[in-house]
């Protein structure tokens, strides 16, 4: 419990850090991975994160970490396909396309895509090509925009 407990109070600080260095915190997780744990950060502001803002951030945020248990700790930016997980994130999303993961099925299917109608009393609404949906938000093991590729000038790094 003292984990949890001091990650919240983690959470806290970088929030407030967050406010006054103009960034939006968008989330503080643990992830157990075969290399360790890491510490995430993700940090966003509304023309993007640079590698200095997250040098910055992680500076100003380390001594605090101190009362967490991890072995690496990273500062980023959440990416443009970042998981809508708190309501402004909803809210951020409106009219776009969105791609919701299900834990089990509805209507045979664990992959519902379509246009974000809105967030209300617990459910997502989403307009698909069959007509409007709601989605219990509970449901939902992951809601994230999809990101359409197409348009993107591939990069010619001179290999063959």
């Amino acid at each position: 419990m003292a984990r949890a407990e001091s990650l919240a109070g983690l959470e806290a600080k970088c929030l407030k850090a967050a406010e006054k260095m103009g960034f939006e915190l968008v989330d503080v997780c643990i992830d157990q991975e075969p290399t360790g744990k890491y510490l995430r950060i993700y940090i966003d502001k509304p023309e993007g994160v640079s590698l200095d803002d997250c040098e910055a951030f992680h500076k100003t945020v380390r001594p605090w970490a101190e009362s967490v248990d991890y072995d690496f700790m990273e500062v980023s930016s959440p990416g443009l396909d970042r998981p809508l997980k708190k309501d402004r994130d909803f809210e951020r999303n409106l009219g776009c396309e969105i791609e919701i993961k299900l834990f089990k099925p509805m209507d045979g299917t664990k992959i519902i895509t379509g246009v974000l109608a809105g967030l209300q009393d617990g459910m997502i609404l989403i307009d698909t090509a069959e007509g409007r949906k709601e989605v219990a938000r509970k449901a939902a093991a992951l809601v994230k925009p999809v990101v359409d590729m197409e348009g993107i000038e591939e990069v010619d790094l001179g290999e063959e």
